[in-house]
């Protein structure tokens, strides 16, 4: 028995369309289970939130895609924000229009983990990429009144567990929203040298203290260079970073 997402996710595939070899070769399934899935009546190809929340579903309470929620996790610990106070909650992530490989990365993640539609607001200088669910709280319980900064945030311990086993996908996401890879350029004896750095700011220090921890878990060595702000700068601790993160497209 396939989960849901699966059969609805090659049923896209086709009805998009590519053939069945291809649909099967995408999803991972042989010919026959995608041909006799395309041949049924047509299915819904997507499902309410309340039968996509994970931590509603009958099951064991774990993401189907836990690589896409550590990253929207990160996401929205940065720029994020969960509006509640409307009749259906509506999660949004601020992402700079100069970056539109970070805004596809960003509708992406919303539609693995929960999303059925996502919306694009175009506004000054960024997208806010937006879904509404009235689940969207069960899966992001840090929401609350007031910013983030001037309020305790600390994760679940089915996030932790989530974070724990994918770190690098965490981190991708708090660095895609607060944080930034960029060249910097020393002079040392009248001999200038350029090397790449990583730096994240967050005025929260409980955030900070998460991707301290996330580092920590990868090994990645890091230093404050001020009390909001955090700098991944050896070289063989940027060259680890690269393989999660990446500068921003």
């Amino acid at each position: 028995m396939h989960a849901p997402e699966i059969r609805a996710r090659a049923l896209r595939i086709h009805l998009g369309g590519a053939t069945i070899a291809e649909a099967a070769r995408a999803v991972g399934l042989s010919y026959r289970t995608v041909w006799e899935w395309c041949r049924e009546r047509p299915q819904p190809l997507v499902r309410g939130t309340a039968e996509r929340c994970f931590r509603c579903r009958r099951d064991d309470g774990y993401p189907t895609d836990p690589p896409a929620y550590s990253y929207l996790l990160g996401l929205y610990l940065g720029d994020g924000h969960l509006v509640t106070s409307a009749r259906v909650p509506v999660l949004r992530v601020s992402c700079s229009d100069a970056w539109p490989g970070l805004i596809d990365a960003c509708d992406s993640a919303m539609r693995a983990v929960l999303a059925t539609k996502v919306q694009r607001v175009a506004q000054q200088g960024c997208v806010s990429v937006q879904s509404y669910g009235k689940h969207w709280p069960c899966l992001f319980p840090q929401h609350g009144p007031g910013k983030k900064h001037e309020r305790q945030i600390a994760l679940a311990d089915w996030q932790r567990r989530i974070v724990t086993a994918h770190p690098g996908a965490f981190l991708r996401g708090l660095f895609h929203s607060d944080g930034c890879r960029f060249s910097n350029r020393v002079t040392v004896r009248g001999k200038g040298y350029v090397y790449p750095r990583y730096m994240f700011t967050n005025e929260s220090a409980d955030i900070m203290g998460l991707c301290q921890w996330a580092l920590d878990l990868l090994g990645i060595a890091w230093r404050m260079n001020r009390r909001n702000s955090l700098s991944v700068a050896r070289r063989e601790a940027v060259a680890s970073l690269d393989r999660h993160v990446g500068p921003k497209s």
